[in-house]
């Protein structure tokens, strides 16, 4: 059983030999003179997007409501993932399932109820 995560071992050693040898590389490039350093230049380092020249400051913080409303859907397209193939195999599975399954939108509903009431879901 053993010689099996041999295997493994020796995969895990080629996926770190070849960005640590790409690494060394570029770093040896650099001091032999192949890759010169790379020096500032303002076109290079200015902030671009689209095309258009950014007007007024750049690092503008974002409501952390957007964030907020992300996670909702992720959270609840994550349970629509989880019931699409209980609902395939309904007729096979029983009752038990059938209250587990109500247990699971359950648990959701009482979220959805507890969020609403302590109203994170309004924009202030």
């Amino acid at each position: 059983m053993l010689h099996e995560y041999g295997h493994i071992g020796i995969l895990l050693i080629i996926a770190l030999l070849f960005p640590m040898g790409a690494l060394v590389t570029s770093w040896a490039f650099r001091y032999v003179g192949v890759r010169p350093f790379a020096s500032q230049d303002p076109v290079k380092t200015d902030i671009y997007e689209c095309g258009v020249r950014t007007e007024g400051p750049t690092q503008v913080q974002f409501n952390f409501r957007f964030y907020y409303v992300a996670l909702l859907f992720v959270l609840f397209d994550v349970e629509i993932i989880f019931l699409f193939p209980w609902a395939l195999v309904f007729d096979d599975l029983g009752w038990a399932a059938y209250g587990k399954g109500l247990l699971f939108i359950a648990t959701f509903i009482v979220g959805g109820i507890y969020a609403w009431r302590k109203r994170a879901l309004e924009w202030r």
